[in-house]
């Protein structure tokens, strides 16, 4: 066989090797932009769904001012925050705002009228089916960011990550690891 065709097959071959390791980056990265993108539509959910609590709530006499105020500050804070895109910024505003729900909800347990509210109730059963979507949608994106967290440390796309723009991404933790297992609770 010609040397010259021995030489151009190797080098067909590496430049397959070379765009299939490029292509498959670019690919993980959009699927960290698609999970981060999906992660978004049911935090912004549950951001429209505070509004009408807090609304709900205020129907009730007397009940706690300053725990409606930190529910919508926490909103405010963590919308801010998701519009940033920083994945760290809405992490830690993220943790503020469901210790504010849990608080709000814990404190509604004193209060009969709002106990008894129709509208009170559905918010708050629509509120735990979100946060159950939320907690699904971070463990998607975690495992899509592992992945393309690992692809660039594996031989031969670790030659082509910084041709691919290829970054690590940071993991959606929340700031206490126990949160996750403390769900927004419905209780009729």
């Amino acid at each position: 066989m010609n040397p010259i065709y021995i030489l151009l097959g190797i080098v067909i071959f590496l430049a397959v090797v070379a765009i299939g390791a490029y292509n498959s980056l670019i690919g993980l990265k959009q699927r960290v932009k698609e999970a981060h993108s999906d992660m978004d539509v049911q935090m912004k959910r549950r951001y429209d769904l505070i509004p009408n609590l807090v609304n709900t709530v205020k129907g009730s006499a007397n009940f706690e001012s300053s725990t409606l105020e930190k529910v919508i500050q926490a909103r405010n804070t963590a919308m801010t925050a998701q519009a940033s895109g920083s994945t760290e910024a809405m992490q830690a505003a993220e943790g503020q705002l469901s210790g504010s729900l849990r608080q709000l909800f814990a404190l509604s347990e004193s209060y009969p009228d709002l106990k008894s509210n129709a509208n009170f109730l559905a918010l708050q059963e629509e509120l735990a089916v979100t946060e159950d979507k939320i907690l699904s949608s971070r463990r998607f994106y975690n495992g899509v960011v592992a992945n393309y967290n690992a692809a660039q440390d594996q031989f031969p796309t670790v030659l082509f990550k910084n041709l691919a723009s290829a970054t690590i991404e940071p993991y959606f933790e929340l700031e206490n690891p126990t949160e996750e297992r403390k769900n927004v609770e419905v209780k009729f």
